[in-house]
């Protein structure tokens, strides 16, 4: 880190934020603050319901409470952050500060990709092979999957973030986004970053498409299986088992290839708009879906919803 700072100028970076859009910091400040609130206390109850009560000691849950334990770091690392930069136009950060929570936003993300793959395999084992299910997701499988997720998000987390710490900023120093988000802060590297590019792209093949990939297989045997029970009843029941996490899915994947994989505008004149609108859906992927994960596994959940009002009753 010393000999680094000792050949780039820059030592801090400048966010941006909404500064080009006043009118709308005091309007975002109070949304994203509610937000912020309801998802520390949603994501909190299921962790402390997981934990209290016995009924909900089973793999799925552990994943659940692995799940919201995640939304809680992922927005603590850039909620904060993104309402300082309501309250002061052009914040400034540090540079060790800026890669440090872009560590913490990589790892968590990376994490929740993994994750979600691995609850996509608890359902798939509950509904396809029910009679095996506590010989195959005993503690000894289902903790280490659990351990796995975290050590691959936070060893892609490492890889992304040194390599860009490596890299020399000695230009602009002014992010045009909420956070050290690292694509934004990749356009300030006055050198070349296709290294950086190659190895974003292996890594999300890695922890994008291989658990889509997954997951989509493993929903494919569960749907047939659902389609061979007799009854309407036993349908719904092994349907309602895992529509909850096949929702929290679609939205955190599908908020991801939106912004992501859609196209760019090549009007100069609509950069602007275009820079909004990805600032803002990095916002909903960033403090939304985790917002949303409580709140659907509370709705379409019997046990979850039964064990919090045995905690509200205690």
């Amino acid at each position: 880190m010393d000999r680094f700072n000792q050949t780039s100028p820059v030592v801090g970076f400048i966010l941006l934020g909404l500064s080009a859009h006043p009118r709308l910091e005091k309007t975002f400040f109070v949304l994203i603050l509610s937000m912020y609130l309801v998802i520390l206390l949603g994501n909190g109850v299921l962790i402390l319901v997981t934990i209290l009560d016995s009924h909900l000691h089973t793999p799925m849950y552990f994943f659940l409470g692995n799940l919201s334990f995640l939304d809680i770091c992922y927005t603590t690392s850039s909620v904060p952050l993104i309402l300082d930069s309501f309250l002061t136009p052009r914040k400034t950060i540090s540079f060790s500060a800026c890669f440090g929570q872009m560590f913490l936003s990589f790892a968590m993300g990376a994490t929740e990709c993994v994750l979600l793959g691995m609850m996509a395999f608890d359902r798939y084992v509950a509904i396809c092979n029910p009679l095996r299910y506590s010989v195959v997701m005993n503690k000894a499988i289902y903790i280490p999957m659990a351990a796995g997720s975290w050590a691959a998000g936070i060893t892609n987390s490492v890889v992304q973030t040194s390599q860009a710490m490596r890299l020399p900023f000695c230009g602009d120093n002014v992010i045009n986004h909420f956070t050290c988000e690292i694509l934004a802060v990749l356009k300030l590297a006055c050198a070349d970053i296709s290294m950086n590019v190659i190895s974003m792209v292996v890594a999300n093949v890695i922890f994008l498409g291989v658990p889509v990939l997954f997951i989509f297989v493993s929903y494919v045997f569960i749907i047939a299986t659902i389609l061979r029970i007799p009854s309407a009843e036993g349908k719904k029941k092994a349907f309602s088992t895992c529509s909850a996490h096949l929702t929290v899915v679609v939205v955190f994947y599908g908020t991801i290839l939106f912004m992501y994989g859609k196209p760019k505008s090549k009007d100069p004149l609509g950069e602007d708009k275009q820079d909004l609108s990805d600032k803002l859906t990095s916002l909903f992927y960033g403090v939304v879906t985790p917002m949303l994960n409580p709140i659907i596994y509370s709705l379409r959940n019997k046990d979850v919803k039964a064990a919090v009002k045995n905690l509200v009753h205690q």
